[in-house]
């Protein structure tokens, strides 16, 4: 799979991802935090999922109606956890993502929700 990792990700997922076939980018690799609405046209025009723990993403892709190629959010998820976390959700739901579905992780509970079209 295609992912770019917020910097408020960490590098130490972006590593796991990369070490285990997966293209990422990172976009603490690119230079000044251009903001949320770049990050997410980034993706978008580089067909990558993007992994953040930063809530503002949601708001843009439901209220502002914004595009996107897959969204994987964090927001609750310590950072020793998400290695973990993320495992579980490729095992589960990469079927979702390759369809740009966006997984919501908050405590315990995990919410997909399929792309609107």
């Amino acid at each position: 799979m295609r992912f770019l990792v917020d910097r408020s990700a960490g590098r130490h997922l972006a590593s796991w991802l990369r070490d285990r076939g997966h293209d990422v980018a990172e976009v603490a690799g690119r230079g000044a935090d251009p903001g949320d609405p770049a990050i997410l046209d980034w993706a978008v025009c580089e067909d990558r999922i993007l992994v953040t723990i930063d809530m503002d993403f949601g708001r843009l892709v439901y209220r502002e109606g914004k595009d996107h190629r897959g969204l994987v959010r964090l927001p609750d998820v310590p950072t020793p956890m998400r290695i973990a976390i993320m495992s579980a959700l490729l095992l589960r739901h990469g079927g979702d993502l390759l369809t740009g579905a966006i997984i919501t992780v908050r405590g315990s509970r995990i919410r997909v929700t399929p792309r609107r079209r």
